[in-house]
């Protein structure tokens, strides 16, 4: 069966979409003419702030850091590239809830520990008080282990898109007298972001859905707060389709926000 040209894929109307508005609309229309469904609703809804603030935050540290690493192997220093490759390899093959257990009980005790060590000096002429592994909240430890689960992928992402510049470009750049770093934020950067934007994306989207396991350090997101809900009433089925429900307008709404970003530099590259 032949596939359908690109014309004919552009023109197409989204069927799936406004099925999917429809559906999110009678739900919407049921939650709140449900007392059960409104109150289920009402309480879980209550996690929706600290998943934004978990996804948001871990993702923006998570960039910079997979930024980072991913110039590191791009370098001319095999020592960076060999050090980059170890991070890479080594984060990518841990679950991402098997790093939030390491980080949450075995990394911020280390951190902790290595931190008084440091700083005793500053403590014994009492600039500094004695820092206590319960003085880092469950919250920040959740994020620093979403950060770096995803900065693995996301340096991937980054190296991917600005080897995907052309070599002359960044040959008649530095003909110009360009040093490194105008190069890249001035020809290299501008142009991977093209490349990089919509797998970027799609980690954007997955750490929104992998934010609901930081529920398992008690941390009051979407999550957690069906799980509250769920174990005092019972009520299983309707708290855990409230969260679905709520993930999926998130999940969904970010994918269609993206995916418009990317047809408007796509149209801005093209004039």
């Amino acid at each position: 069966m032949p596939a359908p040209s690109a014309s004919a894929a552009k023109s197409e109307f989204p069927w799936w979409l406004a099925a999917a508005l429809v559906l999110a609309l009678a739900a919407a229309l049921f939650i709140a003419s449900s007392d059960l469904y409104a109150q289920v609703f009402a309480t879980v809804a209550k996690g929706i702030g600290i998943t934004v603030f978990v996804t948001v935050v871990a993702f923006g540290l998570a960039s910079a850091i997979g930024l980072g690493i991913a110039l590191m192997g791009l370098s001319s220093s095999r020592l960076l590239r060999q050090i980059a490759r170890f991070y890479v390899e080594i984060i990518r093959g841990v679950p991402i809830l098997v790093l939030l257990f390491w980080i949450a009980f075995a990394g911020a005790p280390a951190f902790v520990a290595a931190w008084n060590a440091l700083t005793a000096p500053l403590q014994s002429a009492g600039y500094l008080g004695e820092l206590q592994v319960r003085d880092v909240s469950l919250l920040w430890r959740a994020i620093m282990a979403l950060t770096i689960g995803y900065s693995a992928f996301i340096s991937e992402v980054f190296r991917a898109g600005i080897q995907s510049v052309e070599k002359g470009q960044i040959e008649a750049a530095k003909a110009l007298g360009l040093t490194r770093a105008q190069r890249f934020r001035l020809i290299v950067f501008p142009q991977a972001i093209r490349t990089i934007l919509p797998p970027l994306g799609n980690d954007f989207v997955a750490m929104v859905k992998d934010s609901s396991l930081v529920s398992v350090l008690g941390v009051a997101d979407i999550t957690q707060m069906g799980k509250i809900y769920a174990a005092g009433s019972f009520r299983f089925f309707e708290t855990y389709s409230i969260v679905a429900y709520i993930y999926l307008i998130l999940t969904v709404g970010l994918s269609l926000a993206l995916r418009g970003l990317e047809k408007r530099l796509r149209r801005q590259h093209q004039q």
